[in-house]
């Protein structure tokens, strides 16, 4: 009982992989996801503080590192599921809160209960640490499906969750490091021989027009 479970818990998170089933190259668990994010997010962040943004950094890694813990109590629901119906990721945030308020009330100890209660909510918020976190979520996810299309996975699933992906991290296109991101990072991820490259590239430049974006690079080039 008490923090010792928590201790316990982290190694559980290892052994909770994303879109179970569904990766055929490389499969990726809740603690590696959370990793890569926190250091996709330590770079975006860089990226703003560059361009004379304020970071609060204590916040920004809190929310990264803590930001799927929640997943230990209900396991990993495939994005496209989750997204597909906003009464669905509702409920299903509903219950990952209830049941993270009640193993910080059941496991910690009164003095640092609180502390844990905010850092283990929801970090995807308005503010610029969860706008970052949001956008670092997506590029890992980006990543991750890339990586299975790079490599030939026939599975619909990852083109879709490519889709979802590039669309989210696109709603903060305001961001100075989302715009770092389609400038430096996206065109050296598309570029290159793969299997389906030229699908990739189609997907990605409809997606760029969608949200009236225009794309300045070739994978041809």
């Amino acid at each position: 009982m008490g923090v010792h479970e928590y201790f316990k818990s982290l190694s559980d998170l290892e052994k909770i992989y994303r879109c179970p089933g569904k990766f055929k190259y490389e499969e990726h668990s809740v603690a590696e996801h959370s990793f890569k994010v926190t250091k996709i997010a330590q770079f975006l962040g860089t990226v703003e503080e560059n361009r004379g943004n304020d970071i609060n950094w204590k916040a920004l890694y809190e929310k990264a590192l803590n930001h799927d813990y929640a997943e230990i109590f209900i396991g990993d629901i495939k994005t496209p599921v989750k997204y597909a119906d906003p009464d669905l990721r509702g409920r299903l945030a509903h219950v990952e809160e209830s049941m993270t308020q009640h193993f910080i009330e059941a496991e910690f100890p009164e003095e640092f209960q609180a502390i844990y209660h905010e850092r283990l909510k929801e970090g995807k918020d308005e503010s610029m640490e969860g706008k970052i976190l949001s956008v670092a979520d997506k590029v890992d996810l980006l990543y991750e499906s890339f990586g299975e299309i790079q490599k030939g996975n026939p599975e619909p699933l990852f083109n879709e969750i490519y889709q979802e992906s590039l669309d989210t991290i696109l709603e903060f296109k305001e961001l100075d490091s989302v715009q770092y991101f389609l400038a430096e990072i996206l065109p050296d991820l598309i570029r290159g021989e793969f299997t389906n490259q030229s699908e990739l590239e189609k997907i990605t430049h409809n997606i760029l027009n969608n949200h009236k974006i225009e794309q300045t690079f070739a994978i041809d080039e």
